[in-house]
């Protein structure tokens, strides 16, 4: 058990129906065990991986004064650009050694929902590069199929109806991000991290990191196990409100990013979220007499809301008028 399980799930993409039990099967024991694994076998390409990260080095290597023309820190939904230790992820350790590009579902500013205010919903806010935006656009839709495809082998291992998720993350809140991580030496101070000790907000995380290596998770038994690259797959792990959706059948797991030493870092997670008004109750199955429910019922906007306040400081402040 010092190592996560990789899961090839090829055949939730095959006709034949017959070959999903053992891979739900495998992603459940996964949850259970670890909360964190690989998946290979998705449909994602690598030329699609290959101009995301070509995408993401040309944006990240821009001015400051460019890339802050989409500041998340002036958007009420929180899309755009976030500067270096904008996020504090462990409140223990400095602000995290990292920038950020985040976008999510696109609703134009006419939207009745976003009209009305509702929270993190808007435009997306990308940079004036060409191909930026079909590129991301089409890799956001890409990576919410393959969420869905992933959610439907857990309803499975859950013994819940099949499409269960499938009518829950109709326009999401889910959200694509690109993160570059300078070298270990651009600290401010040696306990400074790329990302400090965290567990993830939302449902499920699938997370493209490049070959700089510097994931680690912390195992069952409190020691940090390194999540190193493997070509041609993500990492899925389970967030915070999955735990709670699930009764804790599937917990979520503490990661960190430790800087690599000299070479500059690339990733690219997904945050796979249901509709902002979807109700993180209980899931059918995973209560009993003896294991009854846990946690109060709150939508999914309301808690991802609630946990954003805790790590980004402009949130707070706006929070507290």
């Amino acid at each position: 058990m010092n190592s996560l399980p990789i899961i090839d799930i090829a055949p939730l993409y095959a006709d034949d129906a017959i070959a999903w039990p053992a891979v739900a099967e495998r992603i459940d024991r996964a949850c259970r065990d670890w909360g964190f694994f690989y998946i290979v076998g998705h449909p994602i390409s690598a030329e699609r991986i290959d101009a995301l990260l070509s995408a993401a080095k040309t944006f990240f290597a821009l001015p400051a004064k460019e890339k802050l023309r989409i500041d998340i820190t002036q958007t009420a939904h929180h899309r755009g650009y976030g500067a270096i230790a904008t996020e504090q992820l462990d409140p223990s350790k400095p602000s995290d050694l990292k920038e950020t590009f985040d976008m999510g579902f696109h609703m134009p500013a006419d939207h009745p929902e976003v009209l009305a205010g509702k929270p993190l919903r808007g435009p997306n806010r990308h940079p004036d590069m060409p191909g930026w935006a079909e590129l991301m656009e089409q890799h956001y839709a890409d990576m919410q199929d393959l969420a869905k495809t992933l959610l439907r082998a857990m309803a499975m291992a859950l013994d819940i109806e099949h499409d269960f998720f499938d009518v829950r993350f109709h326009e999401p809140i889910s959200v694509l991000r690109m993160i570059h991580y300078p070298p270990r030496h651009t600290a401010t101070s040696s306990d400074q991290q790329g990302a400090g000790a965290h567990t993830d907000y939302g449902c499920i995380t699938l997370l493209y990191q490049d070959d700089a290596g510097g994931l680690q998770v912390r195992a069952r038994d409190g020691e940090w196990i390194d999540a190193p690259p493997i070509a041609g797959s993500f990492v899925v792990n389970i967030g915070d409100m999955m735990a709670r959706w699930s009764n804790d059948r599937y917990t979520s797991t503490p990661h960190r990013v430790i800087s690599p030493l000299g070479v500059d870092r690339y990733s690219m997670p997904f945050f796979a979220e249901p509709h902002p008004d979807t109700l993180i109750d209980c899931l059918p199955n995973c209560s009993s007499a003896d294991n009854p429910a846990k946690y109060t019922p709150v939508t999914s906007a309301a808690y991802l809301l609630s946990r954003f306040a805790d790590t980004y400081a402009y949130r707070r402040e706006e929070a507290q008028g």
